[in-house]
């Protein structure tokens, strides 16, 4: 294991990941940094609240990704599993970055 420090909101995390995945950790890190910062004034709610509000956008977004990805593989009619598996790893990526934030 290895340990990365996120800087999210102007604040700093030290979350650990697994060896080999610390540029990983620390882009996903970035993502949810330029998602807080695109919404605007949140001055008043909690820092948890504040993070699963970006937590659920990018959430968002990766089903509406999902969903168009979904709709053209219906339309070829075979799903790549490679493309299958690749969401299903960031998806539980995004839960695990999420999970070490509550910490």
């Amino acid at each position: 294991m290895s340990n990365v420090t996120l800087t999210i909101g102007g604040r700093s995390y030290t979350v650990a990941c697994a060896e080999g995945e610390e540029s990983h950790v620390l882009g996903l890190g970035a993502l949810i940094d330029r998602k807080l910062a695109t919404m605007g004034d949140m001055t008043g709610q909690a820092e948890t609240r504040t993070l699963l509000f970006a937590s659920l956008l990018l959430a968002d977004e990766l089903h509406d990704a999902s969903s168009a990805e979904r709709q053209t593989a219906a339309s070829q009619s075979a799903a790549s599993p490679a493309v299958t598996a690749r969401l299903e790893q960031i998806a539980i990526q995004l839960e695990n970055v999420a999970s070490q934030l509550e910490r």
